[in-house]
């Protein structure tokens, strides 16, 4: 039994199908099939259910995988213990970062970071806050930044900043000539929303199911996927949106005249640094986290606030 059959393993469970794991594993289809078809005979049992399309795991498949991945997971942490021991933050880091904070807090780090930690091969993916989850349980990736809590006992989160919602109001809605908003005055049936998937779409549910009002019966509703298009559809009148803090400081003059801010306490997310409790990476995460610190204090610093939870929750639960 080897590592590398392991993980040939750990591929063709997430992939379901032997080709594709082969690509992802830089091996041909063969060479794959064959170290598979070895550990099968070593162990004397079937992992998987070749006749099946897509390729499924037997039961005992189920739990051997299980097991593969504590024993590959833990193989890859040698090079982490030495490292951390060294004081060494280089080599191979991959985070994931939510969609409605990648365009304004990506832009805001990357380029310090590398140029300070130049022997970092940084790999960020965009993702959301459920696929993130996935993959830091599933060690493919090292770390993320995602709004928190997250309420994951699985997941260690550090948080980097608070960012306060704001309001955005065209000129004909009922609430446009208010200078600060309060929540009890919000009317989910009448804000744009991101689509599913977005945590913040869940916060302004969240936000909303805290203080109920009776729907004013809208006769339009529509989910983007990028507060470009509900920023503009409500410039058309089409309703209000909420934005996070830091997607408004970029906006033209003309358009900050259609924000409105909150009364205090001020609704916000908590903007977290989040890792797999097992994670061995730590002297990566906090450079991450005190490079993102030393530049996004001076931008956001608000302490008046109530967090919202980015995770949707029922109604009266």
């Amino acid at each position: 039994m080897t590592i590398t059959q392991l993980k040939y393993v750990l591929a063709v469970a997430e992939h379901q199908n032997f080709t594709v794991a082969a690509d992802h594993s830089y091996v041909t289809q063969p060479t794959l099939s064959m170290q598979i078809q070895k550990l099968e005979e070593e162990l004397e049992i079937q992992i998987f259910n070749r006749n099946k399309k897509p390729i499924e795991l037997t039961e005992i498949g189920k739990k051997v995988v299980e097991q593969a991945k504590t024993i590959v997971n833990e193989s890859n942490r040698l090079t982490d213990i030495v490292d951390q021991q060294k004081g060494f933050i280089g080599g191979d880091f991959k985070i994931g970062i939510i969609p409605t904070i990648t365009p304004t807090l990506l832009p805001m780090f990357l380029k310090t970071f590398l140029k300070k930690y130049n022997k970092v091969n940084l790999i960020v993916e965009e993702l959301t806050t459920e696929e993130i989850i996935k993959k830091l349980n599933d060690g493919h990736l090292d770390a993320a930044i995602a709004a928190t809590p997250l309420e994951n006992e699985s997941i260690k989160e550090k948080i980097l900043y608070y960012e306060p919602f704001v309001n955005f109001i065209p000129e004909n809605h009922r609430l446009y000539h208010k200078q600060r908003i309060d929540p009890t005055e919000l009317d989910l049936s009448d804000i744009l929303l991101l689509r599913d998937g977005h945590c913040f779409k869940d916060s302004i549910i969240n936000l909303c199911n805290i203080h109920p009002n009776k729907t004013s019966g809208q006769g339009f509703q529509f989910q983007s996927g990028n507060f470009e298009t509900l920023i503009k559809l409500s410039k058309e009148n089409m309703g209000m949106t909420l934005l996070p803090y830091l997607t408004t400081v970029d906006l033209s003059e003309n358009d900050k005249k259609y924000l409105r801010e909150f009364n205090t306490p001020v609704p916000a997310r908590a903007v977290s640094i989040i890792h797999h409790k097992s994670q061995l990476k730590m002297q990566l995460i906090e450079a991450l986290k005190n490079t993102i610190d030393g530049i996004v204090r001076g931008a956001i610093a608000f302490h008046d606030v109530k967090i919202i939870s980015p995770i949707q929750k029922t109604k009266g639960v």
